[in-house]
């Protein structure tokens, strides 16, 4: 009985450790440096699975590349501008996140999760040759997001979407 509590008071000593570095701001990590769209492309996927991208393939020999791989959002009526005005739209509306960077071809946006105050990077870019908003999502840390950027990025493009059927 006694080995329980010692057990349960180090596991409560834990979280509330846990808890406490999280509101210090210890556990969001650096925004990369190494950011943007460079040549075509965004960054690519994360090399442990904590991370989506719609240009996944264009990485083939990446060990992430079949897991990070995610549809890129479609253009609204081919209209580059308003495609990015309704993804920041639909970007404002989910909770913990915040426009970095907008401009008219590209947006950053971080995300953070109420309690433990991880961050993921979001970055959406218009593909002119595909005509399409690409897509890149990942943790800034720990090894596994356990599908939370993906589940992030389909709730968007489920709401990106209903607002295309609005307009």
């Amino acid at each position: 009985m006694k080995v329980v509590k010692v057990l349960v008071y180090a596991l409560l000593a834990l979280v509330v450790a846990l808890l406490a570095a999280a509101q210090m701001g210890m556990l969001t990590g650096r925004q990369p440096a190494d950011l943007g769209v460079k040549q075509g492309r965004l960054k690519a996927p994360s090399n442990t699975p904590n991370s989506v991208s719609s240009q996944a393939d264009l990485y083939p020999d990446h060990p992430q590349r079949a897991e990070a791989m995610i549809e890129a959002l479609p253009l609204k009526h081919g209209d580059a501008s308003a495609s990015v005005q309704a993804l920041v739209t639909a970007l404002s509306s989910l909770q913990g996140v915040s426009i970095i960077e907008q401009r008219h071809d590209y947006v950053h946006a971080e995300a953070q999760t109420p309690w433990l105050k991880f961050v993921d990077d979001m970055e959406f870019w218009v593909n002119p040759e595909r005509q399409v908003i690409e897509v890149r999502s990942a943790s800034r840390m720990g090894r596994k997001d356990f599908g939370v950027n993906r589940l992030r990025i389909e709730a968007l493009r489920r709401t990106y979407l209903a607002d295309s059927a609005a307009s």
